[in-house]
């Protein structure tokens, strides 16, 4: 996607016009990225309407102020209950609190991050400086590990790693004006999946969503991957 790409499609883009997919291979891995402008689409959290946890792309595209959703994702764990594991923030309402300190499991794997999503933004913010600067997200989900921060791979990735899994994240322009969403279409490990981002998606900060519940819907791609239900999603609405 190289970066310099990526921002000539954005700015060359009629005003109308919504996120775009396609299907990519970098280094004999094959993938699906989708690029976002967020001051043209409108990017989404989902996770409840009223209590009952949606948990699919189909309940998103029945809620009533949905007219279609060109592009949705799972974005972020959650506990068996689809409750989120760190920050969850919907249409300024927190519903939970971030999470500071490490843990078991991926999301524990300091430096981990959050994706802060504005009416005409959205950023990828490691957890330590979301807190130190406080910034006001209008939806906002927590998730980790970070796959690269500030240009870098994460330090703990490991080059010669066999964990392999369908994985998924995004990455943001430092000034938020870009967002690719990325899912692999074939297992991969942390270090190939953070190199993919920051070598051919090549944006500053880019935070890990899953890989054991990796979920893509892009109709135009003729795809909405289906199975175990999910608890936070991210989506493009119009």
């Amino acid at each position: 996607m190289r970066l310099a790409a990526v921002l000539l499609a954005i700015c060359c883009a009629a005003p109308a016009a919504a996120v775009t997919c396609e299907n990519v291979s970098f280094q004999d891995k094959r993938y699906t990225a989708c690029t976002v402008a967020p001051a043209r689409d409108k990017l989404r959290l989902f996770l409840k309407e009223q209590d009952r946890v949606l948990g699919s792309f189909r309940a998103v595209e029945g809620l009533a102020d949905v007219t279609s959703l060109p592009f949705a994702m799972n974005a972020g764990m959650y506990h068996p209950d689809r409750a989120p594991v760190g920050l969850y923030i919907e249409n300024g309402v927190e519903a939970m609190r971030v999470i500071p300190n490490a843990g078991p499991g991926n999301f524990g794997l300091l430096p981990n991050g959050v994706l802060c999503i504005n009416n005409d933004s959205a950023r990828v913010i490691e957890t330590m400086r979301y807190i130190a600067e406080s910034p006001v997200c209008r939806d906002a989900t927590q998730s980790g590990p970070m796959l690269v921060i500030d240009g870098a791979l994460h330090p703990r990735f490991l080059p010669d790693s066999t964990s392999r899994n369908l994985r998924n994240g995004v990455a943001t322009s430092d000034a938020g004006d870009i967002a690719v969403f990325a899912i692999s279409n074939e297992p991969v490990t942390f270090h190939e999946f953070g190199t993919f981002f920051r070598d051919y998606v090549q944006l500053p900060n880019a935070l890990y969503f899953d890989g054991n519940v990796s979920k893509l819907h892009v109709p135009a791609l003729n795809r909405s991957d289906f199975g175990r239900q999910m608890g936070p999603i991210v989506g493009v609405v119009e």
